[in-house]
C-alpha cells in the first residue's frame, strides 16, 4: 500500500489550483535545475545539483541516467540509497495531482537498486534494497528488497528467496 497524504479539493481540480498547493518559483527553480540535471553527463555533479537545490537524499555512487525525471513540484520528498541505478527515462514522482484531492508522498528507493529504463515510481512507494525493476514498470505499490518485479500492473518477477536461489546456481 502506498503512503500517501490526502488533500482534498474543492470546486476546479487540484491541478487547476496547483499554486495554491506549491510556490510557483519553487516549480521553477525545481523545473530549472531538472533540466540542467537530466542531461549531465558526469554523475557526480548531477548528484551535486540535485542534492544543493532541490533537496533530494542521494546516496555514495549512485547514477541517475540521461532524462531521469525527479518529482518537478516536491523532489525533496525522494530519497535513494547508495550505488544504485536508475535507468533512462524514468519518473519519479512524489505528487499526484486528481479531480477531487491532490496526494503527496515520500519515495525511498533502497541501495543497490536498479531501475530499469522508462519505468514510473508513484508518490508513497518504497523500493528494498537490492531489488530490481525491469525497464517500463509501473511502480505502484511498495517492492520488497531483494526481489525482481516489472510490467503495468507491477508484479513481483522473482522474490528474494528466488532471487538468490538464481544467483546461487549461475
Amino acid at each position: 500500500m502506498r503512503k500517501t497524504e490526502r488533500y482534498p479539493v474543492q470546486g476546479a481540480n487540484s491541478l487547476w489550483k496547483v499554486y495554491k498547493t506549491v510556490s510557483f518559483w519553487k516549480v521553477v527553480k525545481c523545473f530549472i535545475f531538472i533540466q540542467i540535471g537530466r542531461v549531465t553527463p558526469f554523475m557526480a555533479m548531477k548528484n551535486w545539483i540535485y542534492r544543493t537545490f532541490l533537496h533530494m537524499k542521494i546516496g555514495d555512487k549512485t547514477s541517475l541516467a540521461l532524462m531521469v525525471m525527479p518529482d518537478s513540484m516536491f523532489p525533496e520528498r525522494i530519497s535513494i540509497g547508495n550505488n544504485t541505478i536508475i535507468g533512462y527515462n524514468t519518473t519519479i514522482l512524489a505528487h499526484e495531482y486528481l479531480i477531487e484531492e491532490y496526494r503527496l508522498g515520500d519515495v525511498k528507493i533502497g541501495s543497490e537498486v536498479m531501475i530499469g529504463a522508462n519505468s514510473t515510481i508513484l508518490p508513497g512507494v518504497e523500493i528494498g534494497d537490492g531489488a530490481i525493476v525491469s525497464a517500463a514498470t509501473l511502480v505502484h505499490r511498495d517492492v520488497p528488497a531483494g526481489s525482481m518485479v516489472g510490467g503495468n500492473p507491477m508484479k513481483i518477477i522473482y522474490t528474494a528467496e528466488q532471487m538468490a536461489d538464481r544467483k546461487r546456481n549461475k
